[in-house]
Parts: C-alpha cells; sequence; structure tokens
C-alpha cells in the first residue's frame, strides 16, 4: 500500500488550522512541506511553510516530510531541524559537488534525521546512484518543482521503473516518492513502477471529502 503524503501548499492562511485537523481526521501519513526560497525556483513559500510547520507540531502527530527546494540547503536544514521532522529531503541540483551533498546528508543524519534527495525529471538517475545506500528516500519529481496543481508529465513514471528496478538490483533498503500530478487515477501506474510514498496536494484538497480520497489513493 502506499502511503500519501499530502502537500499543504494550496491551502490559505486563513484555512490552515482546519485543514490541519480535517487532514489528520482522513489519515494522511504525513505533512509534505514544500519549502522554496524564490531562487532555486521562482515562488517563494519559505516563510509561509515554516509557519505551518509549527502549527503542526502544536495541534497534531503526524510526522513532517520536508522538501527543500532552495539553493541555500544547510540554513534551511538547520531552521527544520527544530521541529522533529521525519525527514528532510533536498534536491541534488542545488549541490556543487559530490562532498557538499555527503556533508549535508552527514550533517541531517548526524541529527537524528531521515534524510532524502530529490530528482528533477530531466535529471539523469544514474547522478544519484552514489548516494542511495547513504540515504533513506529518493524523491523523483513527476513534474518540474515550484508549482502546485500540475500535470504528471508521462515519461517520469518510466524513471520511476529505473530507479526501482536499480534499488531492487542492489538490494538497497530505500523509500521512492513521487511528487507533482498525482491523483487517483494516476497513483496505481506510479505504484505499480516502484513508489510507496506518494505526494498529493490538489487532488486531496480539492475533493469533496479528504478521507474517501486519501482512503482510494491509499
Amino acid at each position: 500500500m502506499v502511503e500519501v503524503s499530502t502537500s499543504l501548499l494550496s491551502v490559505k492562511k486563513e484555512e490552515i488550522i482546519t485543514a490541519i485537523y480535517d487532514l489528520e481526521t482522513a489519515h494522511t501519513d504525513y505533512f509534505h512541506i514544500d519549502v522554496m526560497d524564490g531562487e532555486f525556483v521562482e515562488n517563494n513559500t519559505a516563510s509561509l511553510m515554516l509557519e505551518y510547520s509549527e502549527y503542526i507540531k502544536q495541534i497534531s502527530n503526524i510526522p513532517l516530510d520536508i522538501h527543500l527546494m532552495v539553493n541555500d540547503v544547510k540554513s534551511y536544514v538547520t531552521s527544520y531541524l527544530g521541529l522533529n521532522p521525519n525527514i528532510i529531503t533536498f534536491h541534488l541540483e542545488a549541490c556543487k559537488n559530490k562532498n557538499e551533498v555527503m556533508e549535508l546528508i552527514k550533517y541531517i543524519k548526524d541529527n537524528n534525521c531521515r534524510v532524502g534527495i530529490a530528482v528533477k525529471p530531466n535529471t539523469n538517475l544514474k547522478e544519484v546512484y552514489d548516494y542511495l545506500p547513504y540515504i533513506h528516500m529518493c524523491l523523483v519529481m513527476t513534474v518540474e518543482p515550484g508549482k502546485g496543481g500540475q500535470k504528471l508529465i508521462p515519461s517520469t513514471i518510466e524513471k520511476i521503473k529505473e530507479l526501482n528496478d536499480y534499488v531492487i538490483e542492489n538490494d538497497l533498503e530505500i523509500d521512492i516518492e513521487a511528487d507533482g500530478g498525482i491523483n487517483v487515477d494516476n497513483i496505481k501506474e506510479a505504484s505499480d513502477a516502484g513508489i510507496n510514498v506518494a505526494v498529493v496536494g490538489s487532488g486531496i484538497l480539492n475533493s469533496d471529502n479528504y478521507g474517501e480520497y486519501i482512503k482510494k489513493l491509499k
């Protein structure tokens, strides 16, 4: 069964408290926090997502799934570590070299947090293979990062399958997460390709019944 990580990107500020309660009642597995700096991607959600995360820690026990779409990865990691997230995922494309990637992995793990690496749709998967033995999750972007409500790019399904085949062949213990345009109509295809965590935002939030929609996704 695929776990569901609900993105709060499209939730309005005045509705966030209600949304947190409703999504917890609907049995989302994680709250997906899309942190954008206005540089790595065009949008800037940094202060809003930190605020949302602080609300969650005050009123919910659902774990945080932090997705950093930022250039200055380490400073954002530091600001979220105090919230005891389940996992912090950063983009491979934000790093200058292998040393930086390994230092970030070590920094996050040394602070008792799980670590993930995200790759954009056009990034060659082979670039992430060396790091897979050291991380807990690989996030395959199924849309270009930076905006909610996009349609899933079909070629990314094959990318998920390629990653899953590599994980199985090399006997790796790692989660595969997909993010972007996932809904009840295409989640089975993504699941069959190899994901075990799906990030879903507008699909859930635009539905009439969060609980029923999440149940269908799972």
